[in-house]
């Protein structure tokens, strides 16, 4: 026999515990934010990538049946690796964002209406008076 056909992948029940839980913590977030809570922006935020991580959790315990033993060290290093990566990227990304959005120039009704002189294109008709 192979090491694959040994390895256990789980029992049906083992696979419905995880299902039932990934699918309580889509449920929650989604519930949180379509029904218009009173609770503050940046908390709701947080409850949302909490959940999310605990999420990522049961996936990879239930779903891809990752273990701290000792022949899965390998798998768990990598998998550490790889958290660390989307933590990393992650972070940036948020404080790309929040830097663009605190630098940005804030877009009222006075900046969206043009002066015609200063449009491109806009005082292009005397241009072309030798070309007739």
């Amino acid at each position: 026999m192979s090491a694959h056909s040994e390895a256990s992948h789980g029992t049906m029940g083992q696979l419905m515990i995880g299902f039932a839980l990934a699918a309580i913590l889509s449920i929650i977030p989604f519930a949180l934010v379509m029904m218009e809570t009173d609770i503050a922006p940046t908390t709701l935020v947080a409850i949302i990538m909490g959940l999310g991580a605990v999420q990522i959790v049961v996936h990879l315990v239930y779903f891809l049946h990752l273990k701290s033993s000792t022949e899965e060290g390998w798998t768990l290093a990598a998998t550490v690796l790889a958290v660390v990566i989307v933590a990393i990227v992650l972070a940036g990304s948020l404080w790309v964002m929040h830097n663009m959005n605190a630098n940005m120039m804030p877009m009222s009704e006075g900046n969206m209406i043009m002066d015609p002189e200063a449009t491109p294109g806009a005082s292009m008709s005397g241009t072309h008076e030798g070309h007739n």
